[in-house]
């Protein structure tokens, strides 16, 4: 990673895959970063760098090195090692730190956080330029991507009929919906849409506020 490499990804901006740290604060809030690119897929942190893509360097590399390596040695499970580069700008310092998609997911903040009791509420994901916390039904998905997760069984029967017609006519359902649609739990309902979207039949879209389900294409039933 050189000057270059690092303009260019100033140029592209914050997104799904680039964060801009102008410092860093603690290893707790990396970790959360760090955690959420691995989970997702992959992308790059430029410590030193604004929001708005001005450099302003980092105060000591050699420390905020120690803080990044702490951030996915004691606040990740299973642990998270970047790849860490020290490009100098006219006397600056940016830190880039890479990291890639995990085949280990999922990874787990073992910090103190904000959400609910129980450990779903601890692995966080991208979504757009943003850091987010997983759902129970993107954890599961999550889970059985890991190449160890057993082979994937799926019955189409009623309940998976009737979610396959309101969605061609209505397009998207959540959660709670399909419960409601077919009179089973959400546990149930989420159970039976993890099991859609790992088959390839339908998919999850993620968003901040809401998350809902989709088909992949349409289908035969």
């Amino acid at each position: 990673m050189n000057f270059h490499d690092v303009n260019l990804l100033i140029e592209k901006g914050e997104g799904f895959t680039i964060e801009f740290k102008r410092r860093i604060s603690s290893a707790e809030k990396i970790a959360r970063t760090i955690i959420s690119f691995a989970n997702t897929k992959g992308g790059t942190i430029l410590f030193g760098v604004d929001d708005d893509g001005s450099i302003v360097g980092v105060e000591s590399e050699k420390s905020e090195v120690e803080l990044i390596e702490m951030a996915g040695k004691d606040f990740t499970d299973p642990p998270i090692q970047p790849r860490i580069d020290i490009v100098p700008f006219d006397g600056r310092d940016v830190i880039v730190c890479f990291v890639p998609e995990s085949s280990m997911k999922p990874h787990y903040f073992l910090g103190q956080h904000n959400g609910h009791n129980g450990e779903d509420t601890r692995v966080y994901i991208r979504v757009n330029d943003n850091t987010i916390m997983a759902s129970r039904e993107v954890v599961k998905i999550l889970r059985n991507e890991n190449p160890d997760a057993p082979p994937l069984k799926v019955a189409i029967g009623d309940h998976e009929r009737r979610l396959f017609r309101y969605l061609e006519q209505h397009e998207r359902i959540t959660v709670r919906e399909f419960g409601r649609l077919v009179n089973i739990s959400d546990r149930r309902a989420s159970r039976i849409l993890v099991q859609l979207v790992r088959a390839g039949v339908v998919r999850i879209h993620t968003h901040e506020k809401e998350e809902y389900f989709t088909l992949s294409y349409d289908i035969e039933y």
